[in-house]
């Protein structure tokens, strides 16, 4: 018998704390996330053990690469040590497509600065210090580790990283036709292709870095910024008309596998689908914790996002069709109407109950507990989906009606 618990009991674990009854708090195991290795693939089936052999192979290729071109970098400038990346707050564009600040000298020279901090992998880090300037050489990509450290974060989709970043080297290469920016973007939407899993979902890091980062991960709308991506290419909006027709099929193909997943991870309650949770096991697809105040559940920020970006596809499938309306169904049926239309972060996997995690590893049944044992900085409560139910549900069903 084995030492460590497999996926399976680890999930099967997390699901028996989320059925304790919650009247007042509730202690939950707290375990770290179990990452994607060698040995848990072992525990597929034969049949599909190879593309995931064949996924860890390229992230560590990646890794590998990422890490060659620092110390090439190093040994060029006679330098014995890297040196630590400025930190800043995240990307985040004001400007729309087709605004006419993407062909301004102050966008040109952000898209020099945003281009050098693009890693060999063909990602970008968050947090990244842009009004510090251009990197410079033997200079870490990321900022969330220190020289000598292992890598982390040096690729993310957190945080609107890789995906931001793409987005802006778009609306320049639009604006300017600049050939930097349109390899820059080619190589960011290979990176795309190449982190995303054998089963359609992508992890939060590549390359993979192990526990939580490893999921798929919805958290921070990390899966919905990538399929809203993917769905501006393939719907040939102005801003990607560049991309080749070989990178747009591939665009498509990686679209469908990630909607496909999407449909696998949808969690179904007394045989209906309801949201999704803001991490799934890479390989269950089961919910999956991260850190403490995120355990294993169903997040509504997350659903009400992720469904904003599938009810803007064209010619739903019947199956797609089925999930948007449960997971809209759902958001209403889980809303607070307390003076005010508001939604708790995080819903029970078992019947939907909010609950309250604390950074204490406790669950609680309300936010006055919670907030007595816990020092707070987190939305507890949000009143966002409140658009998605109201206003996209009836923009959604009047495409719906309007394709009969």
């Amino acid at each position: 018998m084995r030492k460590n618990k497999t996926r399976r009991s680890l999930v099967a674990a997390r699901a028996a704390a989320f059925a304790i009854g919650i009247s007042s708090s509730a202690v939950v195991p707290v375990s770290h996330a179990a990452p994607l290795t060698v040995d848990a693939i072992a525990e597929l089936p034969a049949s599909t053990q190879g593309a995931w052999r064949e996924y860890l192979q390229r992230s560590a290729t990646a890794a590998r690469a990422d890490q060659a071109a620092l110390d090439a970098e190093l040994a060029a400038h006679g330098m014995t040590q890297a040196l630590p990346a400025p930190s800043g707050g995240d990307f985040k564009l004001s400007a729309k497509p087709g605004d006419a600040w993407f062909s301004s000298d102050e966008a040109g020279r952000l898209a020099e600065i945003v281009l050098s901090w693009q890693t060999p992998a063909g990602g970008w880090s968050k947090h990244t210090g842009y009004s510090k300037g251009a990197r410079k050489p033997g200079m870490l990509w990321s900022s969330q580790y220190q020289p000598g450290a292992p890598p982390h974060y040096l690729g993310t989709f957190d945080n609107r990283s890789t995906t931001e970043q793409l987005q802006f080297l778009a609306g320049v290469a639009r604006a300017t036709g600049r050939e930097d920016c349109i390899e820059g973007f080619r190589k960011g939407l290979s990176y795309i292709f190449s982190s995303q899993y054998p089963n359609g979902g992508w992890p939060q890091v590549y390359p993979i870095e192990g526990v939580y980062h490893d999921n798929i991960t919805l958290n921070d709308d990390a899966l919905a910024h990538i399929l809203g991506l993917l769905h501006g290419i393939t719907s040939e909006e102005p801003e990607f008309s560049f991309v080749t027709d070989a990178e747009r099929t591939r665009a498509a193909a990686a679209m469908k596998r990630g909607i496909d997943c999407v449909l696998a991870m949808q969690v179904v309650q007394d045989g209906k689908r309801t949201g999704w949770g803001a991490q799934h096991d890479p390989l269950t697809l089961a919910p999956a914790a991260a850190r403490a105040m995120e355990p294993a559940s169903l997040a509504s920020i997350e659903t009400a996002n992720l469904l904003k970006v599938l009810m803007n596809i064209r010619d739903p499938e019947p199956g797609l069709v089925t999930c948007i309306e449960h997971g809209l169904d759902w958001l209403d049926h889980v809303k607070i109407e307390d003076g005010k239309t508001r939604w708790a972060r995080f819903y029970d996997l078992r019947d939907s109950r909010p609950i309250f995690p604390g950074r204490d590893g406790v669950i609680y049944g309300s936010f006055d507990e919670m907030a007595k044992h816990n020092k707070l900085g987190y939305d507890f409560y949000s009143g966002r989906p409140g658009s998605v139910v109201k206003n996209g549900r009836k923009k959604w069903r009047k495409m719906l009606a309007s394709r009969k």
